[in-house]
């Protein structure tokens, strides 16, 4: 039974999601350069990429009404007019999607909604079946449910003796000094910002969200200031991870994901070796357990 003190939820207004719909539309603006969409030169630009006409135009909407959305002011857009601002700020399929969300608009794609199961013991069988390669399961909130003592031994800690509420990625990478030394990768930390930003939208005034975010708010003052200051969305993907090891030394791994349940479900996470030291590196893993 875990004795941690509940953190209180973040408070939310009503406008909350408009406000969040404004600073991404403001953020994919600024990142754009006017000449790689051919747009003339004219006149000194005070600030960086495109001007709030620019996009109007392009998205074929009126220049009043987008500063309106970009303010976060309530004026309904309909699907359509924001598939066309989508468009003309060249989001991905990813943060069209977040835009929505945050408009209040079902999604493009019909999506059902994640199926909560325990892990079964087929689940246990498999992961342990993947040995030697590193294996766990997560949630979309990036809590880790279940995993394989391969995966234990690469990050350097023992789930089973760790309160559920500290097993999660963000979290541990926040408050463990040893699971934070085993990842080499750069930006990990603007990363999981961007991999949660996106995650949340959908779940925004959900207790459970709330108060995870909150547990990294209070564990990290430079998590929070990246949460406010930046406003990328990225969605998790499959990449080349390097990692440090006090014994076996650096080595990188091929990430894998499955997914296992509808949309934004539970994913299976397995690291594969793609190289000769990747191969050595599980291999003394495996001798260690």
């Amino acid at each position: 039974m875990s004795l941690i003190t509940p953190v209180e939820p973040l408070p939310l207004r009503v406008d909350d999601n408009r406000k969040q719909l404004g600073a991404f539309l403001r953020a994919r603006r600024e990142s754009l350069d006017p000449q790689r969409l051919g747009l003339p030169r004219s006149g000194r630009r005070r600030t960086p990429g495109l001007r709030r006409e620019e996009v109007a135009m392009l998205a074929d909407v009126g220049v009043t009404w987008y500063t309106w959305l970009e303010q976060g002011r309530e004026v309904n857009p309909s699907a359509a007019v924001m598939q066309a601002v989508a468009g003309a700020l060249q989001c991905s399929a990813l943060e069209t999607r977040h835009l929505f969300v945050l408009a209040g608009l079902p999604p493009l794609e019909s999506t059902q909604a994640p199926v909560c199961e325990g892990i079964s013991a087929g689940a246990r069988r498999m992961l342990d079946s993947l040995m030697p390669q590193p294996a766990s399961i997560q949630k979309p909130n990036f809590d880790i449910v279940a995993w394989n003592a391969s995966f234990c031994r690469l990050m350097g800690v023992d789930f089973s003796v760790m309160p559920e509420d500290d097993r999660n990625c963000i979290y541990l990478y926040l408050t463990n000094d040893t699971w934070r030394s085993r990842l080499a990768n750069r930006d990990v930390l603007p990363t999981f910002v961007s991999y949660f930003r996106a995650a949340m939208a959908e779940h925004r005034g959900d207790p459970a969200w709330e108060h995870k975010l909150a547990r990294f708010f209070a564990a990290s003052a430079e998590f929070e200031v990246l949460w406010h200051q930046r406003y990328d969305v990225r969605g998790v993907e499959n990449q080349l991870k390097s990692f440090n090891h006090p014994e076996i030394g650096a080595f990188s791994l091929q990430q894998m994901y499955w997914y296992s349940a509808p949309r934004n479900g539970s994913r299976l996470l397995v690291y594969l070796p793609v190289d000769a030291a990747g191969e050595n590196a599980l291999a003394q893993l495996n001798r260690q357990i």
